[in-house]
């Protein structure tokens, strides 16, 4: 199977990095373009202005876009077209810099720059001229440029044309200019002959100086996508927790291929907010499948869809494609029978996405055994081999499609038994598994169990909270339609009738007919409460409830009416 590409573009300084004493040796330039032959894009970041790049490199044409100017110009090779990233330069401080000597002085769409030891005389006249400009060196060079303006705020502006996000960019650079587009990209690279404090700070240390550094990564990057480097490339992963021996403890944000399963209630919606919480303020793009409405409150994704409207695909692919949101689809709008066919529908549109830009990053599918089902025979057929990083969310992971369940490298378990859990996802688990003795884990108290099929290990670890709170969207529960797994029953003392209520509006309407003993049968059994608790997932009405319950005093219809109260202040629908 191939595998699906991290890298889509590759970032590259020019003097000091492909160039030494402004020229790229011919072989560098064959490195480049097998880089564009491989469908990547190019992205040239320098302090050069364009006019003095297109003297020294003819072959500007071999890059998508160039970063000019340490990120002042954005040019397109192939329009000749220059796009202004910052307001000019300041002819008062031009002019006073040369009454007082400095030389040389080259004076750029943006930039001003001289060279050392003249930085003194510039930081003198912005102070006395009151002007909010920064000084940025590069080696010998003086760059002077608006304030905030650097290679990284350039390559975010090119990345963003391209439609590309930088952790899908690998950059290389060698001088102190260089660290803000190194710190952005998912791989960062510093040549041989870079400043010392690059190097410490680079994923990655080339053996080779100039051009022949930018080629030996070429040659990893087009060999396996860097795979090679995975365990030098971890300052990305996220946290999730710590173990017991209070070690942290997180997932790499590439190749994640995950589970997170437990009981009803038990917390699951606890572990998958942390998770998004920090992949999103990371600046990965995810995209949520929400069946029932869950993450209309969730403040880092913009929702699409609801209870009255079904998102269109178009919709979805607009917003993810500009790479700067991250969805959640709610698909409370689609039949509940229609669910898994919307999804696979648009499963092939996500994945085209993600071949073209990586993106979204992730794809978060909860009550994933309902939008990918085991007995979808054909699902095999539908389902891309490999689907990329994705948390399914689910109370029953036996019942979720084999190629999926195939494919899960990391189970998250949490409940009675997270032994069985592994096991139900993967039955090959081996031995290491069955020999935990693991009390209950519940993810309400920090407690789960972390299964790596690639390392065959499973790591108990209790979770770092989120600093959001998941809030249930309550008009879901009060007039939307629940899955038959979370469905209230009216059966009886002898299970005579099966009346299936899917949310808090039926349930009043329908408990109002329904016979007293039929009525006291669920009271005395505490079977409101247990639902509310477990499918609703209030817990606080779910008490107010169990107390009503635990009352003997109470009629039928004074015990409904306090249920029926309870109901009514909390939702704002029901009746």
């Amino acid at each position: 199977m191939a595998r699906r590409l991290r890298y889509f573009c590759l970032a590259s300084d020019y003097d000091g990095t492909l160039a030494h004493d402004g020229q790229v040796r011919p072989t560098t330039i064959e490195a480049l373009k097998r880089v564009s032959a491989s469908g990547r894009k190019l992205v040239l970041a320098t302090g050069r202005t364009v006019d003095s790049l297109l003297i020294v490199l003819p072959e500007v044409s071999l890059f998508d876009l160039v970063v000019a100017e340490n990120g002042a110009v954005l040019y397109n090779p192939s329009t000749k077209i220059h796009r202004a990233l910052a307001h000019p330069p300041i002819p008062a401080f031009v002019t006073e810099l040369q009454r007082r000597g400095v030389q040389p002085i080259d004076v750029g769409e943006c930039i001003v720059a001289t060279w050392r030891p003249h930085e003194a005389e510039v930081l003198d006249v912005i102070r006395t001229q009151g002007l909010e400009l920064q000084v940025i060196f590069n080696k010998d060079a003086v760059m002077i440029l608006p304030s905030g303006v650097n290679k990284g705020t350039g390559l975010r502006a090119a990345l963003d044309e391209l439609g590309l996000s930088p952790h899908n960019t690998m950059g290389v650079g060698d001088a102190e200019n260089d660290h803000a587009f190194l710190g952005i990209c998912e791989c960062s690279v510093a040549v041989a002959n870079a400043l010392g404090p690059l190097k410490e700070h680079a994923d990655i240390v080339t053996a080779g100086a100039n051009g022949l550094g930018v080629e030996e990564i070429i040659g990893m990057l087009l060999a396996d996508d860097l795979a090679s480097l995975t365990s030098q490339l971890n300052r990305h992963n996220i946290f999730l927790g710590r173990t017991p021996a209070g070690n942290d403890f997180g997932f790499a944000p590439y190749d994640s291929r995950m589970v997170v399963a437990g009981p009803s209630g038990g917390g699951k919606s606890t572990i998958v907010t942390a998770m998004l919480e920090r992949l999103i303020e990371r600046q990965y793009q995810v995209c949520v499948l929400d069946p029932e409405g869950d993450y209309d409150d969730f403040e880092v994704c913009v929702t699409l869809g609801g209870s009255d409207r079904v998102p269109a695909v178009s919709e979805i692919l607009k917003l993810l494609k500009t790479g700067r949101e991250s969805i959640s689809v709610n698909l409370l709008g689609v039949p509940l029978p229609d669910r898994p066919a919307y999804f696979v529908s648009l499963l092939p549109r996500l994945q085209e996405l993600r071949a073209q830009t990586g993106r979204p990053h992730w794809l978060v599918v909860d009550e994933a055994h309902h939008l990918l089902p085991a007995e979808w025979d054909s699902m095999s057929l539908t389902v891309p081999k490999d689907l990329g990083n994705f948390v399914l969310i689910t109370v029953h992971p036996e019942r979720l499609a084999p190629v999926l369940r195939n494919d899960v490298n990391v189970v998250i378990a949490i409940g009675p038994d997270p032994a069985q859990i592994v096991r139900e996802v993967n039955p090959e688990a081996g031995r290491e598994v069955d020999s935990l003795a693991f009390a209950h884990l519940e993810a309400r108290s920090g407690d789960m169990l972390v299964w790596n099929a690639d390392t065959a290990e499973a790591t108990r670890v209790k979770l770092e909270p989120a600093k959001t709170e998941l809030r249930r969207h309550k008009r879901k529960y009060a007039t939307g339609e629940l899955g038959e797994d979370k469905s209230f029953y009216f059966r009886g003392q002898d299970g005579k009738m099966n009346i299936r209520i899917h949310n808090l509006t039926l349930f009043t309407q329908i408990a109002q007919g329904i016979d007293d003993e039929t009525w006291l049968y669920h009271l005395r059994r505490h079977d409101y409460s247990a639902w509310l608790r477990e499918a609703i997932k209030d817990s606080a009405i779910a008490e107010e409830v169990a107390l009503v319950e635990n009352s003997g005093q109470l009629s039928p219809a004074e015990s409904r009416a306090q249920i029926f109260d309870a109901i009514r202040k909390q939702y704002t629908n029901p009746a």
